[in-house]
């Protein structure tokens, strides 16, 4: 699935105000296409080296390749990558499906990044909205998780006050240097009515809680 789009409206002001007025050395000024086509598009097999590139200049949790190929081979449907005009790649969402037997199907967020020069564009925001609508449409996902950081202020505002995360959980010394981690959810039910997404099973995906626990009871006797 291939997603284009351009730059318009509030995306563009804070593009402005972040990269202000540039200088060169001659002294004119340095222009910005900022009405520049982005795509977003399912990764494949060949994005893996570049989306784990991008993963290292962006974050300090990092993943050998074999995890990007288990993502790839597992759930195909769910990563994204952002190109710009010239095919190169400057974001992406590695995703994948949760599979507890006891719980009702939900997703995963592993890593979001977005390479410095082209955030405050909306691409995260994209990437994120693009692989739930993935996980409705495939996997039935009712809601999505993810792990933050607590120190992480910017990443807390996207995800709370943009894409609807709520915070669950406080998991102590989540990462490698012992940094306590927020684990956050984001129900998709609703996303999905306002958004006119179709999910898997219709009939299971708007279940009440009491008619998904009878069935999963039924399902294990």
């Amino acid at each position: 699935m291939r997603c284009f789009f351009h730059l318009e409206g509030r995306e563009i002001i804070g593009l402005l105000l972040y990269i202000g007025f540039q200088v060169l050395s001659g002294g004119d000024l340095l222009w910005f296409r900022i009405d520049e086509r982005m795509n977003l598009r399912v990764a494949k097999a060949d994005d893996l080296l570049n989306t784990q590139h991008c993963n290292l200049l962006c974050l300090p949790e990092n993943y050998q390749m074999k995890y990007y190929f288990y993502h790839a081979l597992s759930w195909p449907q769910l990563s994204y990558v952002a190109e710009d005009d010239k095919g190169n790649i400057v974001g992406y969402v590695l995703a994948k499906m949760e599979e507890e037997a006891d719980d009702e199907p939900h997703g995963h967020i592993t890593s979001l990044a977005v390479k410095r020069s082209y955030r405050r564009l909306g691409l995260a925001q994209k990437l994120m909205d693009q692989t739930a609508r993935a996980m409705i449409e495939t996997f039935n996902a009712r809601y999505v998780s993810l792990h933050v950081r607590v120190s992480n202020r910017a990443a807390l505002n996207l995800y709370q006050n943009t894409l609807k995360f709520e915070i669950s959980d406080v998991e102590p010394k989540y990462y490698a240097d012992g940094e306590d981690a927020y684990a956050m959810k984001r129900p998709l039910v609703q996303f999905a009515m306002e958004n006119n997404i179709e999910p898997a099973d219709r009939k299971a995906f708007f279940s009440t809680k009491e008619e998904r626990e009878h069935a999963r009871k039924l399902k294990n006797n």
